[in-house]
């Protein structure tokens, strides 16, 4: 089964499908500015789940900013647990750099 992954700035999301089915098999919301990308929701329709679409999303997503030079802030739980478990992605997760002062 081949997903394919693109992205549509003006929706703010990639869209993914599988093979030729014009239809959406799900999505990955994000805000985007000129240094971080930040994913804000993933959702696949039913019928597609445990097919690997997720995943795709994923990492056509973090292969992107990784390409465009952005750190990735991972609010979708879903994200934070896929990069969680693919450790060659964590270098890109954002890490505020403020300090607290006492």
């Amino acid at each position: 089964m081949v997903v394919d992954v693109k992205d549509v700035p003006d929706a703010k999301r990639y869209e993914a499908r599988v093979g030729e089915e014009p239809k959406v098999a799900g999505i990955a919301q994000y805000i985007r500015t000129h240094e971080l990308i930040a994913f804000v929701h993933t959702e696949v329709s039913p019928e597609y789940e445990g097919r690997g679409v997720r995943a795709a999303l994923a990492r056509a997503g973090l292969d992107e900013a990784r390409a465009a030079n952005l750190l990735v802030l991972p609010t979708c739980p879903f994200f934070a647990r896929w990069i969680a478990r693919h450790p060659e992605y964590e270098d890109l997760v954002y890490q505020s750099r403020s300090t607290v002062s006492d």
